[in-house]
């Protein structure tokens, strides 16, 4: 009986009751992304978008560790040539030569996104002590909302976080300015206290669009946080092709089970 009643209350904790993010947290505005659902998929003129949202604003403090060039264009982002392109813009060491002196050459398809320090310490010291992250796998790293049972069903809504927190810049009020420290701004949605490190990074008409889409404060957040999403899990539509071949597969294999049952067991009935 007690072990039984330890399962019910560790079912209830996972399922009834939420866990909360940091005090004071909002959840994460509900934007409707291409991606979501059995059947999305990634919107590549709108990844076209967040890349250059992400190149000319937030590459400024925030690395790509996990991205290569090549990967925009087997993901079908860039033509290999407009990804090469790309790449050459930005100079990388080269090996050193026959005299051991060390000279940058253009980037590759193979070779990573630059990145925005030398090192930790200087970019520490580039923001007030704050080490802004690789954005890389911020999507799948933080949380829009909390619930085990709502994140089992709407997923942790990473995209949503980042959406929000880029849009969710305030005037804090009351008690809170008296509260607010230096070189800090307050954002409700931010998931490490609703003070944050990084002044508002987006402003209407920041960047121009190639293909003519609006650019407003919204309209630039949502991209961008598209193609972190993308960053993230760059497999993701071939894991849900994958998915519904597999439930495919396993509805045809229950059928032909069942008619075999019928078979084996008719002379019984």
């Amino acid at each position: 009986m007690k072990k039984l009643a330890s399962l019910i209350l560790t079912g209830t904790a996972l399922f009834a009751n939420p866990v909360f993010g940091a005090e004071g947290q909002k959840p994460a505005k509900d934007i409707p992304f291409s991606f979501e659902g059995p059947f999305g998929h990634f919107d590549r003129t709108q990844l076209q978008r967040g890349f250059k949202v992400y190149k000319e604003v937030c590459s400024s403090c925030h690395s790509l560790n996990l991205v290569a060039y090549r990967n925009l264009v087997e993901a079908g982002i860039f033509e290999e040539a407009q990804a090469k392109v790309l790449a050459a813009e930005q100079t990388i060491p080269a090996d050193p030569d026959s005299n051991g002196d060390v000279k940058d050459r253009p980037r590759l398809l193979a070779d990573g996104l630059p990145l925005p320090y030398a090192n930790e310490q200087a970019a520490r010291a580039s923001n007030g002590g704050a080490y802004p992250p690789d954005l890389s796998l911020i999507t799948k790293a933080r949380a829009g909302w909390y619930g085990t049972f709502n994140q089992l069903m709407n997923g942790i809504g990473g995209p949503d976080y980042v959406y929000s927190v880029l849009t969710g810049y305030e005037e804090p009020h009351g008690d809170l300015v008296a509260e607010q420290p230096e070189g800090k701004y307050y954002n409700p949605y931010f998931g490490s206290g609703h003070w944050i490190g990084m002044p508002q990074p987006l402003a209407d008409d920041q960047v121009t669009f190639n293909d003519g889409s609006p650019s407003k404060v919204d309209d630039m957040a949502k991209d961008v946080s598209a193609f972190l999403a993308w960053t993230a899990e760059p497999k993701l539509e071939e894991r849900k092709e994958l998915g519904f071949m597999a439930l495919i597969y396993l509805a045809v294999l229950a059928g032909l089970l069942y008619l075999v049952k019928q078979r084996v067991w008719s002379d019984q009935h």
